[in-house]
Parts: C-alpha cells; structure tokens; sequence
C-alpha cells in the first residue's frame, strides 16, 4: 500500500488522536499566518526573512526534512536552512548546548532534558513540535526470504542476543515453509545516540514478554554490530546476507530490504503500510501540556491491523528566548514544514503526514513563539 494512501486513512484512522490532542490543548485558534517585519508571505503560508537557520538531530526524518528544506525554498529563496542529521541524542546535546536554532528528535525531551533546554531558552519552556511520523521496520537481507514474520517475543530474543541462528525453532515456527539457513544472525544497531533506537527498544520492552532485559534509550544495550544513522545500518543490511536491523521504513524501502510482518498477538501477522501505522497511531495518547505536544505511543497494542513499531519525530524549538532573527526564521520554517505543502511533500517518501487535527495544534503552537 502506498503511502499516499495514509494522507486518506489518516483522517479517520487517528482521528480518536486528533480528538484527544484538541481536549489535551484547548479550543483551535486559526493559524495566524502573519509576517515579520521585513518579510514577505507565500502563497503558501510561509514568511520568508532572511538568514540562515541551523537545525540537528534525528536521521529517521533526514529525508523529510531534506525534501521540505527543498520546497521551502522555492518560496523563500533567501532562507539557508542547514540540517545535519547526527541523530536525536546529539541534536538534543546541541539544541541545548544553545548550538543550533531547533533540534529533531525522534523521542520527546525527558524531564532532564527539559529542565537543560528551559535554560538555553533562557528561562522560557522548550516545546515538543511532532512534525513526521515514521514507522519502524525491521529489516532483513537473507537470501529466498521475501516474507518474514516476527512476534515481539521473538524479535526481543534476536536483538538481545538469545536467538542466534535463523533456523532457530522460533522463527521457523512464526514461518511455515519457509526455508533458513543454520547461519548465524548479523544483527546491526545504531551506534549513535538516536530516538529511533529508544523507540524500538520501547517496542522489545512493551512488547517482549521479558526477553528485552535493558531499559527503553537512546543508546543500544542489545547485541551486534553499530552503524552511525539510519543509513548506516540500512547499508549494513543491504550489504551483508543473513543480517537484520531496525530502521526507519523509508530507509528499509529506498535500500529494497525484507520487512518483517509483525504478529501483535490480534492474531494475523500484520504487513508495515499506511493503514496499519495510522491504526497504531490511533491509539496515541497526548502526553504534554501546554504548546506542548508531546504523545504517548502504544508500543503494545493488540489492536487488529494495528502495526506497533511506529515513531513520531519532533522538532524542539524554545517558546521564547532566541533572538528575533533567529525568531523569525525558526517561525517560518516550522510554519512551511506543518502547512498542507510542506506535509503534502513527504507523502512519497514513505513518511506518514501529519493528521488535519494535529497539523492544526501544532501550526498554532509555532505561530506562539515570540
């Protein structure tokens, strides 16, 4: 199923989210639209000031957030936006190091967190800005396997290291006639810091009945080998037979990776698509407060359809406290990601746009920053 499906399944499948993120944030002011001074405004919703505007952060969003840096400035051609995708730990280290202007996070800031970027925003609270969500394959490379499925015990056992062989009595069983070789498992993890890899772990510790032993982080606790980002472990796979990893769905698809289908215990081995992300996603739960729009993910879910490994990436910016150049360009640009273009931009690139309800609160969250 095509992602662009999502933009249709969406509205309803999420619409349960929608609904708790409006009573979470009050009633839907309009989105502003209005300028800075000095700047002009596009057709699309977007002010364009001049400047440059330096971000850092999660690689699961990379090619996003590349394709609408692209279409942003066709609008606004003296905009330099700079993204470097080093991974959700170092942006966040960056953001408050008060070394870029925002950061991409695929986890929201914990309270430590918060507490530091509070302090680099100089005094004023930072917000949780969820702008892309992307499911989370797990990947595979292993020669005649074009179907895999996995349970979440199961997937915990090979991660932490317990399965070792692919022909272990566990996957054959979750495989009927499908033939493995005795070879062992080449597992790949990130070696960076990276909210990808605390989401997954979420999924191995909810969903593991015990296998997982280590505690949900941004730093890999389980077996094998690390690659830095997203498309480090990508290539790993794609390069190495009888491997597996966890990554972003769009770097499993661009690398033409094996996706395992995921039982979560409805019953039915349930296929990474569009709808079955936007099903999960349904059974979100608002978890900031304020202009903060932080979610919590239902990594256990049981739900039919339901495909439980999904992520949602933020962009953290400070409410107040940066510069009004830096202002400025910080409001333009999120203001061009969250509109129906910028959404509209990720659409084939296997990410999942923002539902209407969402791309409403978080339009008005960034049109608050002063």
């Amino acid at each position: 199923m095509s992602v662009n499906r999502l933009l249709r399944v969406g509205s309803v499948a999420v619409a349960s989210l929608g609904v708790l993120a409006l009573s979470a944030c009050g009633s839907d002011p309009e989105p502003s639209g209005s300028s800075s001074p000095g700047s002009s405004t596009s057709s699309t919703g977007a002010d364009c000031p001049q400047g440059t505007l330096n971000a850092e952060g999660s690689s699961a969003q990379k090619n996003a957030i590349d394709e609408v840096i692209s279409k942003y400035n066709e609008k606004c051609a003296d905009v330099t936006v700079n993204y470097n995708p080093t991974g959700s730990g170092a942006g966040v280290k960056q953001f408050n190091a008060n070394q870029v202007d925002f950061a991409g996070s695929d986890s929201a800031l914990k309270p430590d967190e918060m507490t530091a970027a509070t302090k680099r925003c100089g005094g004023n609270p930072a917000i949780d800005l969820p702008m892309v969500i992307g499911p989370v394959a797990i990947a595979i490379n292993v020669d005649g396997v074009d179907k895999f499925v996995l349970d979440g015990p199961t997937a915990a056992k090979i991660f932490q290291g317990t399965i070792k062989t692919w022909n272990d009595p566990a996957i054959t069983k979750l495989n009927p006639g499908v033939t493995f070789p005795s070879a062992p498992i080449s597992v790949f993890f990130r070696s960076d810091e990276s909210g990808t890899t605390e989401n997954f772990t979420k999924y191995l510790k909810a969903s593991g009945g015990g296998a997982w032993t280590g505690e949900p982080a941004k730093k890999w606790t389980g077996t094998g080998a690390g690659k830095e980002k997203s498309a480090g472990v990508a290539e790993g796979v794609k390069s190495t037979k009888n491997s597996i990893t966890y990554v972003e769905w769009s770097y499993a698809v661009d690398n033409k990776l094996t996706i395992a289908q995921i039982d979560n215990g409805s019953g039915t081995p349930i296929e990474l698509s569009a709808d079955s992300a936007g099903k999960a996603l349904a059974a979100a739960q608002p978890a900031g407060t304020g202009s903060d729009l932080a979610l919590k993910l239902d990594y256990a879910t049981k739900a039919a359809g339901a495909y439980p490994i999904i992520l949602v990436t933020y962009e953290i910016a400070c409410t107040k406290g940066l510069p009004a150049e830096k202002t400025a360009l910080v409001k333009s640009f999120l203001s061009y990601f969250v509109s129906k273009d910028g959404q509209a931009s990720l659409t084939d690139l296997n990410y999942a746009p923002l539902p209407a309800e969402i791309q409403t609160k978080v339009d008005a969250a960034i049109q608050a920053i002063s």
